[in-house]
């Protein structure tokens, strides 16, 4: 095991801006590539539409991984108002398209408080979510039925910070747990024109911000200063 090995697998807790059209596990693999470490993981994960904070724990740390899963997240992000997608983000077509005419700035802010606090979400069938031994969007797209049951999370924060209809952008903070894309889909149906998430960035996890993670290309170059 050379110096850079032992540098990672004592532990470190690295904080990785994930690009767009790459897997959670893609991150995980590159990491795991470059520190030479086979214990890799992240406390989290993002769809592969998604950009923002990843936290990768290597070797020692990987049993921290849980912990830092359970921390609160904030997400800034965009709905697309007016149609819905089966998976409830741009991973899917868009369809059922609706009128959004007769929407007011005020509704589209007084629907948000109806998802603030504690309440039941239901996860997206296109998820990551075992049932029955298998992920569920393996069982979606087969073209099965798939029931989820609604879990209980926490919204603290729901805010709309632009509006150029029909997109609206937002921030979030909730608990883990949380599926973003089930809240489009929800508050597109509270509205009654239909929506899906269209872009999202996760910017915090408890006290780790996005502000302080590295490219993966950024990454790539400390790891070779490593010796």
């Amino acid at each position: 095991m050379n110096d850079s090995s032992n540098f990672f697998a004592e532990g470190k807790v690295l904080l990785i801006d994930k690009p767009t059209h790459w897997t959670s596990f893609d991150v995980v693999r590159k990491i795991r590539n470059l520190v030479k470490v086979k214990k890799v993981g992240h406390a989290g994960t993002l769809d592969p539409l998604a950009t923002g904070l990843l936290i990768i724990c290597t070797g020692k740390f990987t049993k921290k991984i849980n912990e830092y899963m359970a921390r609160e997240k904030e997400y800034t992000g965009s709905f697309t108002l007016g149609a819905t997608t089966v998976t409830y983000d741009l991973e899917s077509e868009p369809g059922n398209f609706a009128s959004t005419d007769g929407l007011t700035h005020e509704q589209l802010y007084a629907v948000t408080k109806k998802f603030i606090g504690e309440i039941m979400q239901v996860p997206p069938a296109h998820s990551a979510i075992k049932k029955d031994g298998k992920r569920v969007y393996e069982l979606a797209r087969m073209g099965k039925e798939v029931k989820l049951d609604p879990r209980k999370v926490t919204i603290s924060v729901f805010e709309i910070t632009d509006i150029k209809m029909p997109v609206i952008s937002f921030r979030v903070v909730c608990s883990t747990g949380t599926y973003i894309r089930s809240l489009a889909n929800d508050y597109g149906e509270a509205l009654g024109c239909g929506a899906y998430l269209s872009s999202l960035c996760r910017t915090r996890i408890g006290e780790f911000e996005l502000k302080d993670a590295k490219t993966v290309e950024e990454f790539e170059k400390e790891v070779k200063t490593i010796v």
